[in-house]
Parts: C-alpha cells; sequence; structure tokens
C-alpha cells in the first residue's frame, strides 16, 4: 500500500513513522508513507496556502486551487482521497478495514478556521475520527495510518489483529502476564490451566461482559452465535444477581 498525506505541518507527522509498529511495516516494503507539504503548490511568493473567507468570519481558509495542484500532482488511478474533516463519516474497525484493501490512500489534512467548500468535490470520502475540534487534519491522518497499516498482511501477527477490540464487534477480553498474583489480584485459574477450549470460552464471555458493561450499543444489530447467546444468558443471570446481592 502507497500513503500520501498532504499536510501543510509535515514534521507533525514524522516522529510518529520512525516508532513501533509503523516504523517496522514501512522498513519491511509492507507499505510506504509519503509527507507532502502542500506549500509547494501555492503559486503566492509567500507561499501562502489560506485566505479570508468570503462573507466575513474569523479565521482563514484553505485555497481550494492549491489543494487541487496538490492532488493532481500526486495521484494516480488506484488513488482514494479522503479528507480529514469532522463532517466526514465517524472512523471505526470496519472503515479501518474498507481503507486496508485499498492500493493507495491520499489523505488531506485540512488546518486553520476550514477549507474551501468546493475542495469536497476533489475526494472519495470525508472521515472524522471524533466529535471534537483538533487544530487541523494531521493527528487524524495519524490515526488512521496507524489503524489502517497493522492490518496490511506482515505488518503484525495476523492473531494479533484478529483478537482486536472492535475487530469482531466486540471489545477485547482481558489480558494477563507474569506475576500469577500482585497485591492481592490474581490471575483467573482457567489462564493457567492450559485447557484451549475452556480459555476460549473464557475470553468470549469476558469479551462479551466488557461489551455489555461498557458498550452495550455495539450488541444491538449483532448476529449472535448460539454460543454467544448462551454465554450471555449467563452474564445477564450473573449480573441480575450481582445488582441484587449489593
Amino acid at each position: 500500500m502507497k500513503i500520501k498525506i498532504l499536510t501543510l505541518f509535515p514534521n507533525m507527522l514524522e516522529g510518529i513513522l520512525k516508532e513501533s509498529i509503523l516504523k517496522r511495516a514501512i522498513e519491511k516494503g509492507v507499505c510506504s508513507v509519503e509527507l507532502i507539504d502542500m506549500r509547494q503548490y501555492s503559486l503566492d511568493k509567500h507561499h501562502h496556502v489560506d485566505d479570508t473567507p468570503y462573507g466575513g468570519g474569523a479565521g482563514m481558509v484553505l485555497a481550494c486551487d492549491v489543494v487541487d495542484r496538490a492532488i493532481t500532482a500526486h495521484r494516480t488511478a488506484q488513488s482514494f482521497k479522503i479528507l480529514m474533516t469532522p463532517q466526514g463519516r465517524p472512523f471505526q474497525q470496519t472503515i479501518a478495514k474498507e481503507l486496508a484493501s485499498k492500493e493507495e490512500l491520499i489523505l488531506i489534512c485540512g488546518h486553520y478556521e476550514g477549507f474551501d467548500e468546493r475542495i469536497r468535490s476533489y475526494v472519495d470520502d470525508e472521515i472524522s475520527i471524533g466529535d471534537y475540534v483538533l487544530t487541523g487534519g494531521e493527528l487524524a491522518a495519524a490515526v488512521i495510518c496507524d489503524s489502517v497499516i497493522r492490518l496490511l498482511d506482515n505488518a503484525i501477527r495476523k492473531e494479533s489483529s484478529e483478537d482486536d477490540s472492535f475487530s469482531d464487534g466486540l471489545l477485547e477480553y482481558p489480558q494477563y502476564t507474569r506475576p500469577v498474583e500482585y497485591k492481592g489480584c490474581t490471575v483467573p485459574e482457567v489462564l493457567l490451566n492450559g485447557n484451549h477450549k475452556l480459555i476460549r470460552e473464557f475470553r468470549l464471555k469476558e469479551s462479551l461482559r466488557k461489551t455489555i458493561l461498557r458498550r452495550p450499543d455495539l450488541l444491538k444489530n449483532r448476529n449472535l452465535t448460539k454460543e454467544e447467546e448462551r454465554l450471555l444468558s449467563m452474564l445477564q443471570a450473573e449480573l441480575a444477581a450481582d445488582k441484587n446481592n449489593a
């Protein structure tokens, strides 16, 4: 996969790409990430990329001609162009999987007060990473890079990404490591006995428990398997008993 990030502040992203899984994936040739400074596509001698909005208002607006030239210079027939904007569709694991199947992504980072509305016509998608305000789209682009790259073949072990929260629509089960006992808290016995069938059932049940308690909305449209239905009934009985005993 090729990822190209159009930004006014490439330094904001350089460090992220030189650490951990992203660094290793790039070094192994799993993907490439190119940071492109949009200022080089300004025709202004001072490299201005923004201007005051028509109709008045606070702040400056990213100019459409600058963004258009930057996209045109770097797009290919395989490019899937995404605008980072709070007005976009909320980013989820399902979207990360969708993007991981693309050959090339171009992520366009807005900045300042906003961007010229005509820029929307140059892209294939608009994505938001949450209902809050950021200074620009760089952090959102970094989030998407991290989420998508780890799904690519050979970026990490396949089983690691398959067990992540949201990968199957549920929150991830609890994990433990040495020591077995620490300050009175012990690792559940089922994880120590080596019975893989019981361990798998325990993890599924605990995954359902976390989801019920923290993100019950994830279960509303889920098609439960017979095993999940059985474990969910057990959990609901346990939670009801705990509530009555509280």
